[in-house]
C-alpha cells in the first residue's frame, strides 16, 4: 500500500498545514513583539476604536540574558493590531513595570555593573518608547531595588509608584492589563 495516497496522509498533511505558517514582527516593533495571522476570527475586531491600555508588568526573567517575555508582549499588542488594519494612531499604550522586572529598564552600562552582560531588553525598551509607549518605573522598587533614575534608559519615566501609576492611567480610560 503507497501511503501518499491514503486518504489519512492527505488527512495529515491538510491538518499540519496550518502550522506552517509563521510569525512575523512589526510593522511598529521590527525586532521583536512577532504575532500569528488568524484568518477569518469569529471575534471580529472593531477598528474604529481607540485601543486605550496600560500593561503592568511586576516579573523579570531568571535569566540576566533573557528578553522579558511580559516586555514583549507590549510589542505583540501593538504589533497585531496594526498587522490587523488598526492605525497606530489608535493604540495608546503605557507600560508600568516594577518588581522583579525593574531591572529590565537599566541602561547597558548600569546592567553590566550589575549583572556582567548588557541589558537584553534595553533594545525593546527603547523601541517600544520609539512607538509612543510611556514607560513607567515604580518609584518604590526603583528605591527598594537600588535603581536610580540616572541609570534607567533614557525616557523611562519615575512614579511614585505602581499602585498610583495605575489608578491615574485608569482614571485617563486606559484598560489594566495584569502581566
Amino acid at each position: 500500500m503507497n501511503i501518499y495516497r491514503t486518504p489519512l496522509f492527505f488527512l495529515i498533511i491538510v491538518a499540519f498545514s496550518g502550522f506552517s505558517q509563521t510569525t512575523k514582527t512589526g510593522p511598529i516593533i521590527e525586532n521583536h513583539g512577532a504575532v500569528w495571522e488568524i484568518d477569518n476570527p469569529d471575534f471580529k475586531t472593531d477598528k474604529s476604536q481607540e485601543f486605550k491600555v496600560v500593561f503592568d508588568v511586576k516579573d523579570g526573567p531568571e535569566s540576566d540574558t533573557e528578553i522579558n517575555r511580559n516586555l514583549n508582549t507590549v510589542a505583540r499588542f501593538l504589533n497585531m493590531h496594526a498587522q490587523s488594519g488598526i492605525p497606530a494612531s489608535q493604540l495608546t499604550v503605557a507600560l508600568i513595570v516594577h518588581g522583579t522586572a525593574a531591572r529590565n529598564l537599566l541602561t547597558d552600562q548600569a546592567f553590566k555593573k550589575r549583572y556582567k552582560v548588557g541589558n537584553p531588553n534595553r533594545e525593546l525598551v527603547e523601541s517600544l518608547m520609539n512607538a509612543g509607549v510611556e514607560v513607567i518605573m515604580c518609584g518604590q522598587s526603583s528605591k527598594t531595588r537600588d535603581l536610580p533614575k540616572e541609570d534607567l534608559i533614557p525616557g523611562v519615566k519615575i512614579a511614585l509608584s505602581a499602585m498610583t501609576a495605575n489608578i491615574q492611567l485608569q482614571n485617563q480610560g486606559y484598560r489594566p492589563i495584569k502581566l
